[in-house]
């Protein structure tokens, strides 16, 4: 059944999506990772594609920068499309001096200044979390990997540039590892569909010692991230 969104027929999209903000991220892991990746979805450029990845069904699919962007896209996939799990494979700021640039940010719960939240009424502020069989998951195959990550508290904002440039000292007080703008929405959307999700994130750039990394290793770089999501994707 196709949406405004996704053109994608039912059956076309895998049980285990990778989801990227960047779709062009999305067509790297499809054409470097996937065995006979097929384009199902094209509208508005966010692409989706479904193929193999050891044997196993995977689909990766662009969602977007923000809260409102992944919020239709993840809510399509699970409600939709009957996904069971969604991972977000994307790129984050480091709040903290021993999260450095490259390094890997697995997302345990988010925390956020959006209000997507409010539309379940809630009399308080709602804990969006991680599924823990693929935080367990992700935990193994960075081991395995040899990989170096952190996984913690992360912030969904919607803010990139705010004019508070020093309100990221606050987050970082209490723990936070780093920011993004997507998450918050993504494990809302998981709860709410008794379903699966995960952020895996590679550190872009740092709030702190101002190290960044250039647009295009954003793209096409941070093939680590890429391998720990597909790697929990086959386990799923």
């Amino acid at each position: 059944m196709a949406t405004a969104h996704n053109k994608a027929k039912q059956g076309e999209i895998a049980k285990v999506v990778l989801m990227c903000g960047d779709p062009l991220r999305a067509k790297y892991i499809a054409e470097n990772y996937l065995s006979d990746a097929k384009l199902v979805n094209e509208v508005r450029n966010m692409y989706c594609y479904t193929g193999t990845y050891k044997g196993k069904e995977v689909s990766v699919m662009g969602s977007g920068m923000g809260v409102p962007s992944i919020g239709i896209y993840s809510y399509e996939l699970y409600n939709f499309y009957d996904v069971d799990t969604i991972i977000r494979v994307g790129t984050c700021g480091s709040y903290q001096e021993n999260v450095h640039v490259r390094d890997i940010v697995v997302g345990v719960a988010a925390s956020t200044n959006s209000n997507y939240g409010d539309q379940f009424n809630l009399r308080g502020i709602y804990s969006a979390n991680a599924d823990f069989s693929l935080l367990r998951a992700a935990d193994k195959a960075c081991e395995k990997l040899g990989l170096t990550a952190h996984f913690g508290n992360i912030l969904t904002t919607d803010t990139f540039y705010d004019e508070d440039k020093e309100y990221y000292k606050r987050w970082a007080k209490l723990g936070v590892l780093a920011c993004e703008m997507e998450s918050y929405a993504l494990y809302i959307n998981a709860s709410r569909a008794n379903k699966k999700a995960l952020t895996i994130m590679s550190v872009s750039d740092s709030l702190v010692t101002k190290v960044e990394t250039t647009p295009e290793e954003r793209q096409n770089g941070f093939t680590s991230m890429m391998e720990v999501a597909l790697e929990v994707a086959i386990g799923e």
